[in-house]
Order: C-alpha cells, then sequence, then structure tokens
C-alpha cells in the first residue's frame, strides 16, 4: 500500500477547527532556511516573520526541542518532513493539536497531489501549492481539506483527477458546490464500480521489553484498521469486532453465539465465508475471546455518537484507501517469539553468546523479513558464529552487531545461534552498557491481540452484493530483550 501515513491525530470534523485555530500565516521552508512558500492570511503578522523562525529555529535545530516555540506574542508551530519545514504562526492562544492537526493534512495533500512532497516538489507545483493554500484556508481558519473534493477544482493539465473530468463533462458547477459544503465532504455520490469489493487490512505492531531474568517489563500492541473501499453509491457500513464490551454487552442479552447473531443477509451473500475464507482456520487470529480495545482513535468519517453509546463502528466509507481506526491494547498480548539469551563475558578479551529464539503462533503461520540484531563490544575485534536451525548471520563492525537475517521462520520451530567475540585492549576501558537485542519481523494473519473482525456489512439503497476481505498482520515494534 502506497499511502501517506503521518504521525497520527485524531481526526474529527475539521469545521471543529474553527473554534480553536486561528493562523495567520504559512511558510515553507527548505532543509538550509529558504522561504518556498509564503502566504499571509491576517494583518497581525508581517512577512518579516518568517526570518524569525529562521533564524531562532532553523540556524539551531539542536537547540529546538519542542514542535512550539513562542517568541515575544508571536507562537510557531513546526513539524519537519524529509527536507523541509512547514511551519503555521499565530498571534492567538490557538488549539496546538488542531494546528498540528492541518499541517499533517497539508502535508498529506501534497504528497496526494505530487506523489512525494520535498523541496523540489515545491518548487515545480509553487502556483498549485499556493491555489491550495487559498481553498483550504480562509482569513486563517482552515476549510474543507479532503483530496478528493479539492482534486474536483484545483487542477492543472499535468495533475488532474479522474473525477474531475467526469464532472466537467456530466456534472453542473452547483455539483462540486455540493461536494465541498455538503455533510459528506470525504466521498462522491456518484461513484460507480462493476465489481463492489471492500479489502480490510489489521496491521499491529508489538511492543515488548523483556528484563534479563525474562520478566516481561512492557508489552502492549499499537494496531491500526487500513481499508480500501471500491464500492458504489452512497454505501452505509458497519464494522464489528471482538470488542470485550460489545461482547459482554451481547452475553448479558442473551442472544446466542456470535455465529448466530450475524445477519441472515451477510450469510446469504457470502461475505462471513469470505472473510472466514482469509482469516478463519488460521492460528493467532479468532481464537473466541475477547479483546478490551483502549485508546481507539477513528477517521472522521466514523459516527462517534453512536460508538460511544453502544460500541458500533458505522461510517460511509471513503472512496479507495483510508485509515478507519488506530488501537492500542496492553491485556494478554500474544508475543509472537520468545528469546532465551545468555552472555558470557570471559575475563577482558573475549565474549560468548547463546541465543536461543522460539516462535510462538501456530505452526501453519510464517514469519518473513525476520532479522535479529544482536549488540557486540565497541572494541571487539573478530567473531566467529555458527547458526544452528535457519538464517544466516554476520557481524557488522560499523553497527557493533551480529546481524541474524532469517527470511521464512516456520510456527512452533526454534533456531539457535552462537558465536566467540575477540576483544582488542583498550588503553581507556570503557564498561560495555550491553544494549538489547532487537527483533524484526512480519508475521500474516496472527494478531497479537487476538482482535478479529466478526463482520462488516454494506447497506446501500441500490442493494447490490459486495464481497468482503480481511487481512491480519502483526510485525515488530520496539522488541526488545535485555542482556
Amino acid at each position: 500500500m502506497s499511502v501517506f501515513k503521518p504521525q497520527w491525530i485524531p481526526k474529527g470534523n475539521l469545521d471543529t477547527l474553527n473554534s480553536g485555530a486561528m493562523i495567520s500565516a504559512v511558510f515553507i521552508y527548505s532543509q538550509k532556511g529558504e522561504v518556498l512558500i509564503s502566504r499571509l492570511y491576517r494583518h497581525d503578522v508581517k512577512r518579516s516573520v518568517a526570518d524569525v523562525f529562521r533564524v531562532h529555529v532553523i540556524a539551531s535545530p539542536a537547540e529546538i526541542r519542542s514542535p512550539v516555540t513562542t517568541l515575544g506574542s508571536t507562537s510557531f508551530f513546526h513539524i519537519r518532513y524529509d527536507n523541509l519545514w512547514l511551519c503555521a504562526v499565530t498571534k492567538n492562544n490557538s488549539n496546538a493539536a488542531l494546528v498540528f492537526e492541518f499541517l499533517y493534512r497539508l502535508l498529506g495533500l501534497g504528497v496526494s497531489y505530487f506523489g512525494r512532497f520535498d523541496e523540489e516538489a515545491v518548487k515545480n507545483n509553487f502556483v498549485l501549492i499556493y491555489e491550495l493554500l487559498d481553498e483550504v484556508l480562509d482569513f486563517g481558519y482552515p476549510q474543507n481539506i479532503e483530496v478528493d473534493t479539492l482534486k474536483l477544482y484545483v487542477t492543472t493539465e499535468s495533475i488532474r483527477s479522474k473525477s474531475s473530468v467526469v464532472v466537467d463533462l456530466q456534472k453542473p458547477p452547483q455539483s462540486i458546490t455540493m461536494q465541498a459544503t455538503g455533510a459528506t465532504t470525504w466521498r462522491r455520490n456518484d461513484i460507480f464500480y462493476k465489481k463492489n469489493e471492500a479489502f480490510v487490512d489489521v496491521i499491529e505492531s508489538v511492543n515488548l521489553i523483556l528484563s534479563a531474568k525474562g520478566t516481561v517489563l512492557r508489552a502492549d500492541v499499537q494496531g491500526q484498521i487500513v481499508m480500501r473501499s471500491f464500492l458504489s453509491g452512497m454505501p452505509e457500513c458497519k464494522f464489528g469486532l471482538n470488542d470485550k464490551l460489545v461482547l459482554d454487552r451481547e452475553s448479558s442479552n442473551n442472544k446466542g453465539s456470535t455465529a448466530a447473531r450475524i445477519d441472515a443477509d451477510d450469510m446469504a451473500s457470502g461475505s462471513v465465508r469470505r472473510l472466514g475464507a482469509r482469516a478463519g482456520g488460521m492460528g493467532g487470529v479468532g481464537d473466541g475471546e475477547s479483546v478490551e480495545i483502549a485508546d481507539c482513535q477513528f477517521h472522521q468519517c466514523v459516527r462517534l455518537g453512536r460508538f460511544d453509546t453502544d460500541r458500533t463502528i458505522s461510517f460511509i466509507p471513503p472512496d479507495g484507501e483510508f485509515e478507519l481506526m488506530r488501537y492500542r491494547t496492553t491485556d494478554n498480548v500474544n508475543l509472537p517469539f520468545k528469546v532465551l539469551p545468555v552472555v558470557r563475558e570471559l575475563g577482558k578479551t573475549r565474549v560468548e553468546y547463546e541465543v536461543l529464539v522460539k516462535s510462538n503462533f501456530s505452526g501453519k503461520l510464517s514469519a518473513s523479513n525476520m532479522a535479529v540484531r544482536i549488540p557486540t563490544p565497541p572494541n571487539a575485534t573478530k567473531c566467529r558464529i555458527k547458526v544452528a536451525g535457519t538464517g544466516k548471520a554476520k557481524y557488522i563492525p560499523e553497527e557493533n552487531a551480529i546481524v541474524w537475517k532469517i527470511s521464512r521462520f516456520q510456527g512452533l520451530q526454534e533456531a539457535s545461534l552462537t558465536a566467540v567475540v575477540d576483544l582488542t585492549h583498550m588503553s581507556k576501558p570503557v564498561p560495555w552498557v550491553r544494549p538489547p537485542i532487537n527483533l524484526d519481523f512480519q508475521v500474516l494473519m496472527f494478531t497479537a491481540s487476538g482482535l478479529l473482525v466478526r463482520f462488516l456489512k454494506v447497506f446501500e439503497k441500490a442493494n447490490y452484493q459486495s464481497v468482503k476481505w480481511v487481512r491480519y498482520m502483526t510485525k515488530a515494534g520496539s522488541y526488545e530483550i535485555r542482556i
């Protein structure tokens, strides 16, 4: 998937920005501090304020520890991306979270229009960027920043979306106004597909800190649900997870099992079987237990009122790919790998390693792109490595580490590595701090949290049949084992 994913901030309706974000100016700088884009929206700041930010922030980045810099009565909110600085300036007590939400949306807008957002892209498309800045801010107040809507009427010959062509040829000018000011700004109502499909990706990152004695110091899962929607018209989608609060409520109401609660129309359309064809029968996904989901953050299309009331995820999806929600779990985390390291320092001339890695998921599954990074002392000179099981290991002096790469690691298996590292004498001995072992991996059709997509229902007035697919993937976040 090639979708821009900036640092995520909860996305509500941007109409709420008007009450807390009043921006006086927006600047885009190059890495060296050259002003590439300068747009003033209010009369309380002058163009020379761009030089203030360059001198106090860009010229001394090591001294800047906060993305918000206040100089006198002027506040500068900035983010860095690639070789660019994006800065919003305000004289008011604006809501910082909402200003950063706008900056990240603006960044995503640039990536969507130009494919990449760097200094070269800005210089080559500065006229279009000024047009976009005129549309997304009005007297300092954020307006519509939906990519699909803006592409209807802010285009060039080189950047021209299919939707804009359709509107130009078949729709009256009033349709653009309705799209820009309607209740559902993220979706047009004239979308049509011959085959209606929805793809759901549940992607989880496992974070682990394991002590040298094998005690779990931290274990949590950061998850996101990404959806690709290819549905006609204005479909209403209802999304169900094995959320603990929902299942406990349903159990108390004696509504029967999960399978019995799925609507007959879903069974008739085969959507449940299709979801099961990708998810069911795979170890690590859908063991029947409920999951306590915390810190849910949703795309703006989700009806938050219904979720607060009955935990129902109901929405009209944008067309194409979008991030539906993010969540976090801390209870009953299923760790995909167990690492048992033994490190012995033999005097000041040698270190011996014995590292055993075990996979804890089903034997039907396998991990890919796995790498185990084992730290070595900075005065290591030579390393003798032996691998029992699978993969290849190599000592990389510039990283002070042994990197053990395994292209495929089957479930319920184990592999071990032994190594002897020779050390050279140091004129000023420095104690080795023993950095942790790091793991990197990807496991398909496995969720560390146990999260399961129970159903995805699509309702549309045309009453068409839709096909739904779901895929699960767990990858390493910060997976560390202390030695």
